[in-house]
């Protein structure tokens, strides 16, 4: 696919705000949409951009997300686009994140090379070049691990007779470590502590809903759950531990009447639901077994392909966090851009039942329309949330080059979520 930046005057944008405040998803707010089924929710106090490191104030900790798009064709397009620094794509990826400017940054689709050099070169000549009078953003500690996608089963998963295709990958993947995550942060990881759950075998989650009847016995007893992976990576903020949890559930979409990938989707979610609540079933990649400890604060971080009232999720799957009791009452950031797309795009967007400004991905009008993928979910304990925005400006508002009208793919066909928060003192025993 084609990439385009209009990269013309240069502009610099100094604690604005451009996200409005939508209250309920009544259905003005929501150009029209019917939502009734969202009346009851309230959105998050919008967040400004900042001008440079410790500009949230007070010790809050800004945490965002960002499906950014980062992935290729071939196994080290991305390592040799990133050994320059002149991709359009990259340096609108890298605007925005030096715009929003978050303390703790997970990344989602970006192509993990067998060394991870990838991670410090999109640091090196991207992130640490100020890019169009933006301040420069230096992260010193990263976790770039491996994925699923790509990885050989050796199994013909999707029963088309032939073995070796990215369908039969353990996540879908022309090669190892495509679509792959990055966590970035200005605070200590501390690496001792990392739980991964990449091998995690689906046919160990109590209940899985596995289609049985779709595959065959050894293919139960190998399929790992993870698309990509799920990690456990604790963060040291100035002392206080914060547990990020990172995903990136497989789209629910590109299968049959199985559901496999709606069923799979809706499982890997549920795996954070289930770890943070402290159930007996999990066991990582590092040989230790059980779930978070209890009373640990953590946020929920990445793409979770799942919209709370549209799209084609099994079970509304997303709701397993959204009320969960151990998670803070979701209160999704809005967006002008979001609403305003919606309108113009038409199409499947004039019948979803969600609010459109909670929107944060920018697809196809005539197939699945905009929905809310990304999410900043932080634990009800040790966390208060301060406010939480999407960076999609509208036509005319400062920063709209930067995503445009979604085709052709400016920055990314997702929007960075982030919310800022204060850590709060844990109790001790």
């Amino acid at each position: 696919m084609q990439r385009t930046i209009n990269l013309h005057s240069p502009v610099a944008l100094v604690g604005s705000i451009f996200f409005a405040v939508f209250a309920t998803g009544s259905a003005e707010a929501s150009g029209g949409k019917s939502a009734v089924a969202e009346a009851k929710v309230h959105a998050a106090t919008p967040c400004p951009l900042l001008t440079g490191y410790g500009a949230v104030g007070d010790g809050a900790v800004r945490v965002a997300t960002f499906n950014a798009f980062l992935n290729r064709p071939g196994e080290g397009d991305l390592l040799r686009e990133l050994a320059g620094r002149d991709s359009p794509q990259v340096q609108a990826v890298s605007e925005i994140i030096q715009r929003v400017r978050p303390d703790i940054l997970l990344l989602n689709e970006v192509d993990r090379d067998r060394e991870g050099k990838a991670a410090e070169l999109l640091q090196k000549n991207y992130l640490s070049v100020a890019q169009r009078h933006q301040q420069a953003i230096e992260y010193p500690y990263r976790y770039f691990a491996s994925a699923n996608t790509g990885v050989d089963s050796a199994l013909d998963l999707d029963g088309d007779g032939r073995l070796g295709e990215p369908e039969d990958a353990y996540g879908y993947g022309a090669f190892p470590g495509q679509y792959g995550m990055l966590l970035l942060s200005r605070y200590p990881i501390e690496t001792t502590g990392i739980r991964t759950f990449q091998n995690f075998l689906w046919k160990d989650m109590p209940g899985a809903l596995i289609p049985v009847d779709y595959y065959p016995p050894e293919a139960q007893k190998q399929l790992r759950l993870s698309s990509k992976s799920h990690w456990d990576i604790p963060v040291n903020v100035d002392g206080e531990i914060l547990h990020i949890l990172a995903a990136h559930p497989t789209p629910p979409v590109f299968d049959g009447p199985e559901d496999r990938n709606g069923r799979r989707n809706h499982d890997e979610i549920r795996f954070w639901a289930d770890y943070v609540r402290g159930e007996n079933y999990f066991y990582d990649d590092q040989g230790r077994d059980g779930a978070l400890e209890m009373g640990a604060r953590f946020v929920i971080l990445g793409d979770y392909n799942a919209d709370p009232y549209d799209g084609d999720t099994r079970n509304n799957a997303i709701w397993q966090l959204l009320k969960h009791p151990d998670i803070a009452q979701d209160r999704p950031p809005g967006s002008d851009g979001a609403r305003r797309d919606a309108e113009s795009a038409g199409y499947v967007n004039v019948g979803h039942r969600g609010n459109p400004a909670y929107d944060t991905g920018d697809f196809n009008p005539k197939g699945s329309g905009n929905l809310r993928l990304d999410y900043v979910l932080p634990s009800k304990h040790g966390i208060t949330p301060r406010c939480a925005s999407v960076f999609w400006p509208a036509e005319g508002q400062e920063g709209w080059d930067l995503v445009g009208e979604g085709y052709p793919v400016i920055s990314s066909d997702h929007h960075l979520v982030w919310m800022d928060l204060d850590i709060d003192s844990l109790p001790r025993e």
